[in-house]
């Protein structure tokens, strides 16, 4: 298997979906003659063209507006959203329209339609441009919402967003596009709402996704040095969310951590926690630990925006504070 950057995975997936299905386009800001703001879709405006490769107006509700008209009439769109946090600007679309039509029209229409976004800090981007809202965005019935880890799911993941029939929300974070990972040749896919235990262990569950994932994966390193062998659950999708290996996980260990990037109140791990308790409350021998960002806007000032997010230290603390 070759290994390559996350970016180079999802550039790949992108343009394998577009040879194999004219009916795919891409539109978005600086998506064609700039190869896009993270430089995924650079080459792509020169072989597939101005029709199929569409610079739009900075105007989220514009892209995603079009994009949901576009998919209701029998092509496959991939809008992008320079960032997850210009996706406020589209709310309504995403969530009354894109997420209910299916739904409220007796499954009469499709709605294949994928929107790429970039989430979470460490750019010093300042508070209103690095957020991780994930959570919110996976509130809501009727949208997938996908965010890979590894270069492998990230092509794998891609692939299975641009042919689903359904809506999906794909979050790629921002400074995981030089992370390098073995992917498989070939035409492959993951399916949506599978989780997959990334590291096997004996002691502790963390459970995690999108950026966490290589934090815990530090953390976990560093605690193998210890003799403690953290067993490391990526959800990969967070609708649908698959608790499967996150119960056969804890079930075995009996203890759990859950990192995510975005606030603790409301997030990501407050969901998996109530689950686990509701589904496996006699395997715990210790209260479920969480490790979130600080509950600030995030800084722009370098040391004190990693002060707020999580660091491998947190998941470390978490992890014997359980054990």
């Amino acid at each position: 298997m070759a290994k390559i950057t996350m970016r180079e995975a999802i550039s790949q997936a992108l343009w394998e979906e577009m040879e194999r299905d004219p009916n795919i386009f891409i539109m978005g800001e600086e998506v064609g003659v700039w190869g896009g703001t993270y430089a995924v879709t650079k080459g792509f405006y020169d072989h597939f063209g101005a029709k199929r490769v569409r610079d739009t107006p900075i105007a989220e509700a514009v892209i995603v507006g079009a994009a949901i008209g576009a998919a209701l009439t029998g092509t496959r769109p991939v809008a992008e959203l320079m960032t997850i946090n210009f996706a406020f600007s589209a709310m309504d679309h995403i969530v009354n329209e894109a997420a209910k039509l299916h739904y409220m029209f007796g499954g009469q229409f499709l709605l294949p339609l994928v929107i790429r976004t970039v989430s979470g800090g460490g750019r010093q981007l300042g508070a209103t441009h690095s957020q991780t809202p994930d959570a919110i965005f996976a509130h809501f019935p009727g949208l997938k919402v996908v965010a890979p880890g590894t270069p492998e799911d990230a092509k794998g993941l891609l692939k299975s967003s641009i042919r689903s029939n359904d809506p999906v929300l794909y979050i790629e974070h921002a400074t995981l596009y030089q992370t390098r990972g073995e992917v498989p040749e070939g035409d492959y896919t993951i399916p949506i709402g599978v989780s997959k235990v990334q590291r096997p262990g004996r002691d502790v569950t963390i459970v995690t996704y999108s950026k966490m994932l290589e934090t815990s994966m530090k953390a976990a390193q560093q605690l193998a040095k210890e003799g403690i062998e953290a067993e490391i659950v990526d959800l990969r999708s967070l609708r649908p969310l698959d608790m499967g290996p996150v119960l056969e996980s804890f079930k075995k260990t009996n203890r759990a951590v859950i990192v995510e990037e975005g606030w603790r109140s409301f997030g990501v791990g407050s969901e998996v926690a109530a689950r686990l308790y509701e589904e496996a409350f006699d395997y715990a021998d210790a209260p479920i630990q969480r490790v979130a960002q600080k509950e600030v806007p995030l800084p722009y000032n370098r040391t004190l925006e990693q002060m707020a997010l999580p660091q491998v230290e947190d998941v470390i603390a978490a992890v014997k504070e359980v054990l």
